[in-house]
């Protein structure tokens, strides 16, 4: 098995296409106004808007409404993301920091306040996890 992606749902497909465009660098496919798509080399990142969600099935998922899941991206450089996204991030968790574990996080909300953490590892062992 394979983790493939993860989708989110949101009230406004652009604004958050448009915010994970700009704290990625990546191109995001936008298949309809209602669904895009942000591929990086390990997993997709899909957003859809909430007119998908009774193709699934009506009101398993509401917006805006994340609180236990933190959608992660692994970078060069925390410092320089941080950086970037100054002056257009809303909600800085936590400025970039060495955790225990070996990872320089960054940590923020979207446009929807979902979390997002953007790491780079920075101890050898974190190094060694991560190599690519």
């Amino acid at each position: 098995m394979d983790f493939v992606s993860i989708r989110i749902i949101t009230s406004d497909v652009a604004r958050l296409v448009d915010f994970y465009e700009r704290a990625t660098g990546a191109v995001a496919d936008r298949v309809t106004e209602d669904f895009a798509e942000l591929r990086t080399t390990s997993a997709t990142l899909a957003i859809a808007g909430t007119r998908t969600v009774p193709l699934f099935a009506p009101g398993a998922a509401r917006p805006a409404e994340n609180h236990s899941v933190v959608i992660e991206f692994l970078v060069d450089d925390v410092d320089r993301v941080h950086r970037k996204l100054s002056g257009s991030v809303e909600e800085f968790v936590q400025v970039p920091t060495t955790m225990p574990w070996g990872n320089r996080s960054l940590l923020l909300r979207d446009p929807d306040g979902n979390l997002v953490n953007f790491f780079t590892p920075v101890t050898p062992a974190a190094v060694a996890k991560f190599a690519r």
